[in-house]
């Protein structure tokens, strides 16, 4: 294969898990219509456990060692269970677009924890880019239509879905190194769907009266933005690393404002658009003087 077919499947990797981890915003607020927080969350990861299996009975992924099962149930209750259930219950609050910025402060979370529990180093100016993302959020608060407690709880429940992704992203590495992107990412998403299974019940019962939109949008979340992106992403790192391969998904936030203004008609304010942006260069200033000293 020539550099440039290369070339041009991983930039059709690259924005295929773009738009899609952007789309994911704006359906899960399609699928809330019908759906309690703790239910759509539920189905959503069934929906791609259940995939996930085909795939690793067709791939024959090997089951993870025994030693490592607390492990990969603790990553996954924090990578799936916690960031699904805690932004499916922030978008009661705040709106997609809003919550998909929000989001995009994982990286600072996983670099200060990386920071404290891993020994890796954080400069002054990796310290002034969280303080300026998180003005950015303030900003994003402050451009918020919500009342006042509705925005600080919406605000909270999208951070703890960021702070849970983040110790997902933090203290998977050695075991990527183990098993491999894809079989570790089948393990955990696995792991997350387990901690949901007492929402099943009544997430069925929902599911027998919700409306099309919101069934269709509940199996497009579990089938599409749950599973097809992690592969996407594995492919686009395993060709030009890790670093270039995640920096320029700070595109998704942007990308998912444009689908929510097509999808639900939200139209962020200006304040909140200056909070997003701010809120980008903070991360990306933090995230590339972080990646320095790795």
């Amino acid at each position: 294969m020539n550099d440039k077919q290369t070339k041009i499947k991983v930039c059709f990797a690259f924005m295929v898990t773009i738009f899609l981890w952007a789309s994911a915003f704006p359906m899960i607020k399609v699928a809330l219509y019908d759906f309690k927080a703790e239910n759509l969350s539920a189905l959503r990861l069934m929906c791609a456990s259940l995939i996930l299996l085909g795939i690793a009975i067709i791939k024959k992924v090997s089951l993870p060692e025994l030693k490592d099962i607390p492990i990969i149930l603790l990553l996954g209750f924090c990578g799936f269970t916690v960031y699904h259930t805690a932004l499916s219950f922030g978008e009661y609050y705040v709106s997609a677009g809003v919550a998909s910025l929000i989001v995009s402060t994982t990286p600072i979370f996983a670099t200060l924890l990386a920071t404290y529990f891993l020994r890796e180093k954080f400069s002054k100016i990796a310290w002034l880019g969280s303080i300026i993302a998180f003005v950015g959020v303030a900003f994003i608060s402050l451009g918020n239509d919500a009342t006042l407690h509705a925005m600080i709880v919406g605000i909270i429940l999208v951070l703890v879905a960021s702070i849970g992704e983040s110790i997902y992203f933090t203290f998977q590495s050695n075991y990527l190194e183990k098993y491999g992107f894809i079989p570790f990412t089948i393990y955990t998403i696995i792991a997350g769907t387990l901690f949901t299974v007492i929402f099943l019940p009544d997430a069925f019962t929902e599911l027998q009266n919700a409306s099309v939109i919101s069934i269709l949008s509940v199996f497009y979340l579990g089938a599409f933005p749950t599973v097809i992106p992690y592969i996407a992403l594995a492919y686009t790192i395993n060709k030009v690393g890790v670093s270039d391969a995640t920096m320029a998904l700070y595109l998704t936030p942007a990308v998912s404002l444009i689908l929510a203004f097509f999808i639900l008609g939200e139209v962020p304010t200006i304040v909140a658009m200056i909070g997003g942006v701010i809120t980008l260069i903070g991360v990306t200033i933090t995230t590339n003087q972080s990646n320095e000293y790795m």
